[in-house]
């Protein structure tokens, strides 16, 4: 084998290890913006879920505070 076709191996096997770290980053950016609108969604429902949860304990303080002034008025 001369230099030329060692360094035409060694050539190929580059340009496929870069196409393979180029799929890699492609892959990676398109599970990053999958995860990334993931965490969007989980967190307008968390806050979703506090203010729901904020409004039933409102509820229930409102209802504890009825309950008591009944106990009072016997």
């Amino acid at each position: 084998m001369t230099q030329a076709d060692n360094e035409k191996l060694e050539l190929a096997a580059l340009e496929y290890r870069v196409d393979e770290l180029i799929k890699t980053i492609e892959s990676l950016a398109t599970e990053n913006k999958a995860l990334r609108n993931q965490q969007s969604s989980l967190t307008a429902e968390r806050a979703s879920l506090i203010e729901k949860t904020e409004q039933a304990r409102v509820r229930v303080e409102a209802m504890i505070s009825r309950l008591k002034a009944m106990e009072t008025r016997r």
